[in-house]
């Protein structure tokens, strides 16, 4: 079963997504800030990281950066999953090594599901 750590502050969108996540047939790993999710990428080794930016402790930019400095972390495929729209931040999340960008807004949970889908399988082959 292939495991995905879903670092967001938002409790209700965590357990929501989670939830479908799981139904899916995924195991999900979850941390509500950015010093538990490195933590977590690090000890637990998913295969792909569901990152919000705006987070306590440690923002999204700066565990983006972490992961992707640790040998065993560094090819995670990490979504960036956000209510940040701006311009500025998707370069820099791109920059910096995400995936893909992800405006919550513009996403159902479904399509978040997809995607994930769509980016595990690439990896698998």
């Amino acid at each position: 079963m292939q495991k995905i750590l879903f670092i967001e502050d938002e409790s209700a969108l965590q357990r929501t997504l989670g939830k479908k996540l799981e139904l899916a047939g995924y195991t999900i790993i979850e941390a509500m800030d950015g010093e538990k999710g490195i933590e977590l990428a690090k000890s637990e080794k998913p295969d792909l990281i569901l990152l919000d930016l705006i987070l306590p402790k440690k923002n999204g930019f700066d565990v983006l950066k972490e992961i992707r400095s640790f040998e065993k972390t560094k090819n995670i495929p990490v979504i960036i999953l956000t209510n940040l729209d701006g311009t500025k931040e998707v370069e820099k999340a791109l920059e910096f090594g995400a995936t893909t960008y992800l405006v919550k807004i513009n996403y159902s949970l479904e399509d978040v599901i997809e995607k994930i889908g769509k980016i595990l399988s690439k990896n698998e082959n």
